[in-house]
């Protein structure tokens, strides 16, 4: 990563760049291309979510895009509940309330805006997923109050399921993730591809380690949490709060 924090793209660049973005995100069996492990990663936060949260009545998708993972976790559920979906796109807000509305008769409502100043109740959710979303945080107090807000958002008992683009700890496993995330995208679509996908990570991402999340999951009062998946720069991890 080369831009410093400070020169990244703001909210309101992001929001622009998946304003015209909302066909690619509203497949979700193809799931991203961009991504490594993407319909895997999908399957199993819906699983684990499912397994550790039996009852699920009202879930929360921080950054839906176009509803696939809360759509991907109503059809493995088999039951419908209720839905807040929050994303700094309205053209993706308005097609996952469209989609996720086949799915379910349980109440659908949408935030658009960034879910930090989100209006949100306490205790309120049983599951809460954000699906390649973190990523897009800055500084160590923005990842530190996030993780805060969403053990609060929580009920007694509920999980919160990541999958992200990540980073590594140390200098030289980066640099390995990292070449090995290169090669995944040059066989999806050649040299190209690849600058154009680096190129606006550079500019819009600016991702932590698994390691770091999960100490901050912990430290924000998380019971327990797990890694579910990881491969090269992606992985699939979560936390339940305790009862």
């Amino acid at each position: 990563m080369k831009t410093p924090l400070n020169k990244k793209s703001t909210t309101s660049d992001i929001e622009k760049r998946f304003n015209n973005d909302v066909e690619r995100f509203s497949n979700i069996d193809t799931g991203q291309v961009t991504t490594i492990d993407a319909s895997l990663s999908m399957e199993l936060i819906t699983e684990a979510a499912i397994s550790t949260t039996p009852v699920i009545l009202k879930v929360l998708d921080i950054g839906c895009g176009a509803g696939n993972n809360t759509i991907k976790l109503l059809r493995t559920y088999g039951t419908g509940f209720d839905c807040d979906l929050i994303d700094l796109s309205m053209p993706m807000l308005e097609r996952a309330k469209e989609r996720v509305s086949q799915e379910t008769h349980g109440e659908i409502n949408t935030f658009h805006g960034d879910f930090r100043t989100a209006d949100l109740t306490d205790e309120s959710y049983d599951v809460i997923i954000a699906a390649a979303v973190l990523h897009h945080l800055r500084e160590y107090q923005d990842w530190k109050e996030v993780f805060r807000k969403i053990f609060r958002l929580l009920k007694p008992g509920g999980s919160f399921w990541v999958t992200d683009l990540v980073s590594h700890e140390d200098v030289s496993i980066q640099k390995l993730m990292w070449n090995r995330y290169g090669n995944y995208l040059k066989s999806k679509g050649g040299d190209d591809y690849m600058e154009k996908v680096f190129d606006y990570i550079d500019q819009e991402d600016s991702p932590r380690s698994v390691t770091f999340q999960l100490d901050l999951m912990r430290e924000s009062g998380f019971e327990s949490v797990d890694v579910l998946h990881k491969n090269s720069c992606f992985s699939a991890f979560g936390g339940i709060k305790g009862k």
